[in-house]
């Protein structure tokens, strides 16, 4: 199961997740700026590149919404000039 490189996107993915929170809770990314959606939609990827071999229809369309919710956190961010 771990020889697998789909199951290996999908635990960085989580990783990411795991990673975005922690370091927003002890102030090393700003959840306004531009950083933290982005490991977020990092994350989503990954985590929809390991649901291609193990269907899961409820984990993609959460995915595909972190992801959408990302990408509009990562575009306000940017528009604002945000670099933190």
């Amino acid at each position: 199961m771990l020889d697998d490189p789909f199951t290996w996107c999908g635990i960085a993915g989580a990783g990411c997740f795991i990673f975005s929170y922690f370091a927003t809770l002890q102030g090393w990314l700003a959840p306004a700026g531009w950083r933290y959606p982005a490991v977020n939609l990092l994350g989503a990827s990954l985590v929809l590149t390991s649901l291609v071999y193990a269907w899961n229809t409820p984990s993609v369309v959460l995915e595909c919404f972190w992801g959408a919710i990302s990408i509009y956190g990562l575009i306000r961010a940017l528009r604002r000039g945000m670099g933190a």
